[in-house]
């Protein structure tokens, strides 16, 4: 593993001297605009691994994206490269259809230090809720980002991450009542606590979210990325390309259809990504709008 390799993989040229904030910020947008959030692997007939040697061969020399354990573990590799002091933490995602959080940490994220202040790194959560860049740990601080606003709160132990977005503006009526539009304008995201979790806590939680059928990982096929302007995402056999217009407080959202056929050509023209086994697309309903 190389991190030269990873910052030609993300577009990273310029030089780093020192752990700071603006070089996070910096590889922090650059791996969302160029590394997709994606579960496709499951419905490839593979099978996803917390080995970092294979996430890092996946990810940056095979034109793959990854899903958190695999994005978010890569990240904390490429912080440890670059002398950032991190800590990995492990979020109970929020079930929209249970109005409740996860029982259990399904979701994988870093904590970074830098001049004694704590930001939030997260490079896989997709879609609409993704950050482009770090977010200071302030409880109740609104912090503006492209997607949005996004809000840290803190009860005295447990964090909890929300965020404030706009109104979406499907431009395809057919779509306007579409499962995956979320037309909640604040949402809450996830929550976690401070305890350090080794790569060993979320093993189990790889093989649940990869096998059950309880699980959202095996109820849809997802792919999203983010964009100058929005993100764009295949969701199932829908492809949308959102855009955001925070002039007028609203997410323009293009959504469309896609048949087998033009499958591979969007992954490949939209994603950068090439797939060795054929994707068997699936959109049941489970918890995961844009």
């Amino acid at each position: 593993m190389d991190l030269q390799e990873y910052f030609k993989k993300i577009g990273f040229s310029g030089v780093y001297e020192k752990p700071d904030l603006a070089t996070l910020r910096t590889v922090h947008k650059l791996h969302v605009m160029s590394i997709p959030f994606e579960n496709l692997s499951i419905h490839c007939g593979e099978w996803n691994t917390m080995d970092l040697q294979i996430v890092y061969d996946k990810i940056v020399r095979n034109r793959r994206g990854g899903w958190c354990c695999e994005n978010n573990q890569l990240f904390s590799w490429v912080l440890r490269e670059m002398g950032y002091k991190y800590t990995t933490l492990g979020c109970k995602v929020f079930n929209t259809l249970k109005n409740d959080f996860n029982p259990f940490n399904s979701h994988l994220i870093n904590m970074v230090e830098i001049e004694g202040k704590p930001y939030i790194a997260d490079v896989s959560f997709g879609v609409s809720c993704q950050i482009w860049h770090p977010l200071e740990m302030i409880a109740g601080k609104d912090q503006e980002q492209p997607a949005g606003i996004f809000r840290l709160l803190n009860d005295g132990e447990t964090w909890t991450l929300e965020k404030t977005g706009r109104k979406p503006l499907v431009q395809n009526k057919a779509f306007t009542n579409s499962s995956l539009i979320d037309k909640r304008v604040t949402k809450t995201m996830y929550s976690f606590l401070l305890i350090p979790r080794g790569i060993d806590h979320f093993l189990n939680t790889s093989e649940y979210l990869q096998t059950s059928p309880e699980s959202l990982f095996t109820q849809k096929s997802i792919c999203s990325i983010q964009t100058s302007t929005g993100f764009r995402a295949l969701i199932g056999w829908t492809y949308s390309e959102v855009t955001f217009n925070p002039e007028e407080d609203t997410d323009i959202i293009e959504m469309r259809d896609v048949a087998e056929s033009e499958i591979d050509i969007i992954l490949k023209e939209k994603f950068n990504i090439f797939l060795v086994n054929k994707l068997t697309p699936i959109n049941n309903k489970a918890a995961y709008k844009m």
